[in-house]
């Protein structure tokens, strides 16, 4: 029983190293990559700059346009929350006949409290992602005005 448990566990031991042995060999490629694949703008420094202009502008234009499906994204959960609220609510009108009977006035005040959270959180969310975008713009804004001087 003893042998049977000091093999497993030694079998375990030799997937964990085989795993990071593959992982170490992903990522000196990965790196290899990274480093070598501008070989021209090593020998060049001032195409490297302009690369590197291009490569600024070119991820501000992405956190721009990521920015924009996040707060589309964050609209759009918004709404279905207050769809779904209001949904809720008129199954509630229903099932008690639109009689005015205290469920249906509680479900009424919570869809109304459920879409006004929707909107704080999305605005508060919306102007976070728009927080973040100008922080990535800035520091980019920087990086660059630090290479061009």
């Amino acid at each position: 029983m003893e042998v049977n448990d000091f093999m497993k566990r030694l079998s375990t031991v030799g997937r964990w190293m085989a795993t990071a042995v593959l992982c170490v060999l992903a990522i000196a490629f990965v790196w290899q990559g990274a480093f070598f694949s501008k070989t021209t703008a090593m020998a060049a420094p001032a195409a490297n700059l302009i690369a590197d202009t291009d490569i600024a502008s070119e991820v501000q234009g992405k956190v721009s346009k990521d920015a924009g499906r996040a707060k589309s994204f964050i609209r759009d959960t918004a709404d279905k929350v207050e769809q779904t609220a209001n949904k809720n609510a008129n199954r509630v009108e229903r099932a008690t006949d639109d009689n005015g009977s205290f469920v249906e006035r509680k479900a009424n005040r919570d869809a109304a409290r459920i879409e006004r959270r929707a909107e704080e959180d999305a605005a508060r969310t919306q102007k976070a992602v728009d927080n973040t975008k100008n922080v990535v713009e800035r520091a980019v804004d920087n990086i660059k005005d630090t290479f061009s001087k």
